[in-house]
C-alpha cells in the first residue's frame, strides 16, 4: 500500500516534470548536448542527476533494512515491498529514523529481559552445584534446539551453556526471527515475549544460535555499509567544495544531501540489525498440548474486517501510524504469509515507555531535514513566488515536527497521549471537552498536514526548477585550486 501511494504521487509529478522539459517552453536556459565533448571543467545536468540518483540509491538500498519475508513469498513481492520503504525513505526520511530507532531499543530491551531471564540461574547453578538437582540449571529444563539426536536432525545443534544474547539477537527476534512449528506445519511468527513465556513453560527448547550465525544469515557487512558511507562523504564534500569556489547547487542537490544525511541516522540504528534475512529459525512446539491459537502475528486487526469510515482511512494509511511506532497493524496479507508486518517488528509497551525519546529523535531529524533546505534560501528561481514557496515550505519542514513534539510532549504529561488513541480507539473525541486539549489536538493534526503538504511543495519545486538553472551550475570543480603551489 505504501508503494502504491508513493507511485501515485510520482505520477502526479509527472506534468510538473514535462512542463519543465527546456524544449517546450520558452525560458532561456543554458542548454548541455550530452553528445557533445564537455570541457574538463564543466557538467552537464545528466552528470548532476547521474550524482544525487547513486547518492540516494546507495543510502537508501544500504540503509534499509527490512523485516523476514514469508516463507511462501515470492522475490518481486519481496522487492516490490523493499521498494516501498525506500520510496518512503526519499519521501519521509524521519519517519523512517523514527522506526529505526523504535526498533533499537525494542531490540536492546529484550536482548537485556533475555540475558536476565536465563543468566541468573546460569550463575545460579554454577556458584552452587549442590542446587542442580533442585533448580535443573534452567538450561537443562530449556535445551538448545534441536539436539543432535533430537527428532528434528535439520535445525543445528549447539552445545554448551547460554551464553548471553546481543542486541543483535533482540533484532533478529523483532524481525521474525523464530517461527513456530506445530506437527511439522508452520503456526505463526513468534514475538520475543511470547518465546519467553513459552520457554517459561517448557513449551518449546531454548533456541541457542550465536551472534555469529545471525551475521552469517545477514546480506550486508560493514564493506557494503562502508561504500555507501564513502558515496555520501564524497558527495558531500563535492558541495563543500562547491560552496567554497562560490559554485552554485541545484535544489536536487539540497534535497539530496538532506535525505542522505538523515539516512546516516539510521545507519546508527540498524548497525547491528541483520540484513535481507530470508529464512527464520524454527521452533518445534514439544507441549503435549496444543499451542495457543491467538498470537500476536496469527490475528487480523479489526480495522480490516470493521469497515466504518475511519477503519476503511487507516486500511490505506496504516504503514504510517505503524512506522511511528503508534500500533502494529496485522493485514489479511500478513497473517496469510506468516510474518511480521513491513513496518512493524517491535515492542509497542517498550515504545510507549521511550515515546518522549522517540519523538525527540523523530521531531529533530524533521528539524535537521528542513534546516538542510533552509541552505536553499538565496538560490536563483524563476521567479520570486517560487522563491517565496521554497522559503515558507523549508521553514515549515523545520517548525512542524518542533511543533508535534512540544503538543504531545505536554499531551504525555497530562496522561492523554492523542495520537494513540486517535489511531487505536475513538476515546480521543473526549478531548473536544477540554477547550485546551481540543486545541492542542487540532494543532497536532495541522502540524501534520503542514508537514505533508510542505514537503510535496519542496518535490514540486525541485522538478520545477530544471526550467532554469543558473549557468554556473555548469561548472565543475577546479580541484586544483585546493593543492597548494606557487
Amino acid at each position: 500500500m505504501t508503494l502504491l501511494s508513493s507511485t501515485i504521487i510520482l505520477l502526479i509529478h509527472i506534468p510538473f516534470v514535462y512542463s519543465s522539459l527546456p524544449s517546450l517552453n520558452g525560458t532561456s536556459v543554458i542548454i548541455l548536448d550530452i553528445n557533445d565533448t564537455l570541457p574538463n571543467n564543466t557538467r552537464s545536468l545528466w552528470n548532476i542527476i547521474w550524482s544525487c540518483a547513486a547518492t540516494l540509491f546507495a543510502c537508501t538500498w544500504t540503509a534499509i533494512h527490512p523485516n523476514i519475508p514469508g516463507t511462501n513469498e515470492g522475490r518481486f513481492t519481496v522487492l516490490f515491498r523493499r521498494l516501498g520503504i525506500m520510496m518512503t525513505a526519499l519521501i519521509a526520511p524521519e519517519t523512517i529514523i523514527t522506526w529505526a530507532t523504535i526498533q533499537f531499543l525494542s531490540a536492546r530491551s529484550t536482548a537485556e529481559a533475555f540475558n536476565v531471564a536465563f543468566s541468573a540461574q546460569l550463575h545460579q547453578a554454577r556458584d552452587h552445584p549442590d542446587m542442580e538437582e533442585s533448580t535443573a540449571t534452567f538450561l537443562n529444563e530449556f535445551p538448545a534446539s534441536g539436539g543432535r539426536d533430537g527428532p528434528h536432525p535439520n535445525v543445528p545443534y549447539i552445545v554448551g551453556n547460554f551464553t548471553g544474547w546481543t542486541v543483535t539477537h533482540g533484532f533478529f527476534a523483532w524481525m521474525g526471527g523464530f517461527m513456530l512449528y506445530f506437527d511439522d506445519n508452520q503456526r505463526a511468527t513468534l514475538t520475543p515475549d511470547e518465546l519467553l513465556d513459552f520457554l517459561r513453560e517448557g513449551s518449546v527448547d531454548l533456541p541457542v544460535i550465536a551472534e555469529e550465525d545471525i551475521e552469517d544469515r545477514s546480506k550486508g557487512d560493514a564493506l557494503s555499509k562502508g561504500i555507501a558511507i564513502l558515496q555520501l562523504a564524497w558527495f558531500i564534500l563535492q558541495l563543500v567544495a562547491r560552496y567554497v569556489q562560490n559554485l552554485p547547487i541545484t535544489l536536487l542537490e539540497l534535497d539530496t544531501l538532506a535525505v542522505a544525511a538523515l539516512t546516516g541516522i539510521v545507519y546508527g540504528f540498524w548497525w547491528k540489525k541483520p540484513k535481507d534475512v530470508g529464512r527464520p529459525q524454527i521452533i518445534y512446539w514439544k507441549a503435549t498440548t496444543s499451542p495457543p491459537s491467538e498470537l500476536t502475528y496469527n490475528q487480523v486487526n479489526a480495522i480490516f474486517s470493521n469497515r466504518d469510515s475511519v477503519n476503511l482511512l487507516l486500511t490505506y494509511i496504516y504503514p504510517i501510524p505503524s512506522l511511528m511506532g503508534i500500533g502494529i497493524f496485522n493485514s489479511p496479507r500478513t497473517v496469510h504469509s506468516r510474518r511480521v508486518p513491513s513496518a512493524g517488528g517491535y515492542d509497542r509497551e517498550n515504545a510507549r515507555r521511550h515515546r518522549v525519546i522517540i519523538l525527540l529523535i523523530g521531531s529533530l531529524s524533521g528539524a535537521v531535514f528542513g534546516s538542510i533546505h533552509c541552505l536553499g534560501w538565496n538560490v536563483l528561481f524563476q521567479g520570486h513566488t517560487e522563491q517565496i514557496l521554497w522559503r515558507a515550505a523549508s521553514l515549515a519542514i523545520v517548525s512542524s515536527p518542533l511543533c508535534i513534539f512540544l503538543l504531545n510532549t505536554y499531551a504525555i504529561r497530562l496522561d492523554h497521549f492523542w495520537l494513540d488513541r486517535f489511531w487505536l480507539d475513538r476515546s480521543w473525541l473526549n478531548c473536544w471537552s477540554n477547550i485546551v486539549e481540543a486545541i492542542a489536538f487540532l494543532a497536532i493534526l495541522a502540524s501534520f498536514f503542514t508537514y505533508a503538504v510542505a514537503r510535496i511543495t519542496v518535490i514540486v519545486l525541485v522538478l520545477m526548477s530544471f526550467r532554469s538553472l543558473p549557468p554556473g551550475v555548469y561548472d565543475a570543480v577546479s580541484w586544483t585550486k585546493f593543492i597548494p603551489h606557487l
